[in-house]
């Protein structure tokens, strides 16, 4: 039986409805997915630099290795999606990823990763390094409680050099998604680290200038 005009052109319609809803159900479960993973691999990251402030290397490795395996099938989940790919949650979940391995890196004073290294855009290195430098500030106060040392200074070093770098990525905020915004944050951490740095350097001095007038 010959369909008319009109019939063939709804059965193709309706077959053609047929594929997009396919295609639509796919990227839906593909989405839920990333969103998953992601959340994971920030969970993942968080314990990495909590275990990382509490001095536990060894078990920030091993968290750390685990967040690696999570931004691996996040990146499976989206390879066919590339606005997936580059949809906030999934470059956020991977911007912790660059944070937490570029603190443990600066911290340990191992080989800082770079973006092929990590497998992650330009732009969501620069802000996971951007986030690297102000986890930085806790470690510094950490240690010049208890006392000033080099440890302290080297810190404040690195943080230092990471914001040189930022600064000079002068490009459009649609290339960058925002990185004008992380590059103050790290400004503003680190004049205060330097500050709180400064004064605990003239009180230590203070303190030893007294030690010695005390033994005269």
């Amino acid at each position: 039986m010959n369909l008319s005009g009109q019939d063939q052109t709804l059965a193709e319609l309706s077959e053609i409805g047929d594929e997009l809803r396919a295609k639509l159900s796919a990227k839906n479960q593909a989405r839920d997915l990333a969103l998953t993973y992601s959340r994971n691999l920030v969970r993942a990251c968080a314990n990495t630099i909590r275990a990382i402030h509490r001095g536990e290397m060894e078990n920030a490795r091993e968290l750390l290795r685990l967040a690696e395996e999570t931004a691996t099938v996040l990146r499976l989940a989206v390879a066919d999606d590339p606005d997936l790919y580059y949809a906030g949650y999934t470059q956020d979940g991977l911007k912790e990823l660059v944070e937490a391995n570029v603190l443990l890196a600066l911290l340990t004073g191992t080989q800082l990763p770079t973006p092929e290294m990590l497998q992650v855009e330009a732009a969501t290195y620069l802000k996971g390094l951007a986030e690297a430098a102000t986890e930085l500030r806790r470690t510094i106060l950490d240690i010049i409680r208890e006392d000033h040392s080099e440890e302290a200074e080297r810190l404040l070093e690195a943080m230092d050099e990471i914001y040189s770098l930022l600064v000079t990525i002068d490009y459009p905020e649609s290339i960058t998604r925002g990185l004008r915004r992380n590059t103050d944050v790290v400004r503003g951490v680190r004049e205060r680290t330097r500050g709180d740095l400064t004064m605990s350097l003239r009180q230590q001095r203070l303190q030893q200038a007294l030690r010695r007038s005390a033994i005269k």
